[in-house]
């Protein structure tokens, strides 16, 4: 398991003046990482490269460290009520990427310090829907696990989460370094989610993750520090030998987590889906992608804001359902299936 270390890392003066920033920039001169500074991340200037995609590569191993300045929270259906960032982007490399569409120009990894300012926030959100318990997802614009070894804000909001009675936390993460937060005082408010796949998706097109044994080794100590624990099998790709790859996945999830499998596990299942600017997007950057995208082959889904995006056809959409369904209703009898998008 090898943890993330960038290469270079930005400072917005305003993040100095949080402890948190001078956590981080103490952590970089430890590890002898280049410090420069930005005025915002908008203006992030020098990240090196003679293409587009050298300069892609190496933002991947670049770090904004600033504050967050919207503290309006967007809904997150269907998997919680709001979504709140602890950072955006991801040391991930994947080639399928849902971020593209948004963030595709700033691919650099941002990290915000002013944790107490958004905690703030979420309690406002929560008094709002009292007396109903709220809940909040964590890693929808990045994965803050992969970056916990530099920032320890994770552990922070889960403890924070822990002392709620109306909020409850959710987070997904393809890392799998959580020994930092095994012992949080979570209380049983954090739902701690794993992204998992196929062995052909991880190799194919998960670049610059934690492999999928790593993960389930997580898994199982998460599960073990009784966490609540949910998987997220995405995307689901219909790929030579599908159907056995994704049984032999679910069979060995089985073999680490056998000891929770009476417990309250949830799954949430996301069939392959793209949009026409992400696609232009990825074939730029990964110019021998095995991804199928052919538009005339998929289906048009209309998302948030009116975005079009290509997902599988009915027919074939159904059957990874129902296939997929019947491994997790065999492996985990008394799993939840949240849902199917």
């Amino acid at each position: 398991m090898k943890l993330w270390m960038p290469d270079r890392v930005y400072f917005e003066p305003s993040s100095l003046e949080y402890t948190l920033g001078e956590k981080i920039h103490s952590f970089c001169k430890k590890n002898n990482i280049e410090i420069l500074e930005t005025t915002s991340h908008n203006q992030v200037r020098g990240i090196p490269g003679k293409n587009e995609r050298a300069k892609f590569a190496n933002a991947k191993k670049t770090l904004v460290v600033g504050t967050k300045k919207s503290l309006k929270l967007d809904v997150c259906k269907p998997s919680a009520h709001y979504q709140f960032s602890l950072m955006t982007n991801c040391p991930g490399n994947c080639e399928y990427c849902y971020l593209f569409s948004t963030q595709g120009k700033r691919p650099y990894v941002r990290v915000y310090v002013n944790t107490e300012d958004i905690f703030k926030s979420i309690e406002k959100h929560i008094e709002d829907r009292l007396p109903e318990t709220t809940v909040f997802e964590s890693a929808s614009t990045g994965d803050p696990l992969a970056v916990e070894h530099i920032t320890g804000t994770l552990k922070d909001t889960i403890e924070f989460f822990g002392r709620l009675k109306k909020g409850r936390l959710r987070t997904v993460t393809k890392f799998s370094n959580v020994d930092s937060i095994l012992d949080a005082s979570h209380n049983g408010h954090t739902r701690f989610r794993f992204s998992i796949n196929s062995d052909y998706v991880i190799k194919s097109f998960e670049h610059n993750t934690h492999s999928l044994h790593d993960r389930l080794k997580a898994s199982e100590k998460v599960g073990r520090a009784e966490y609540h624990l949910g998987f997220i099998i995405a995307p689901i790709i219909r790929h030579e030998n599908w159907k056995e790859e994704y049984r032999i996945l679910l069979e060995k999830l089985h073999s680490h987590i056998s000891f929770a499998e009476n417990k309250d596990i949830s799954f949430e299942l996301i069939q392959h889906r793209f949009t026409g600017n992400a696609k232009n997007v990825i074939l730029e950057r990964f110019p021998n992608t095995k991804l199928d995208m052919d538009k005339e082959l998929r289906k048009k889904k209309y998302g948030k804001y009116g975005l079009v995006k290509y997902v599988y056809n009915k027919e074939e959409a159904l059957e990874i359902k129902e296939y997929i369904s019947s491994l997790i209703t065999k492996c985990f009898p008394k799993a939840r299936i949240e849902y199917f998008t």
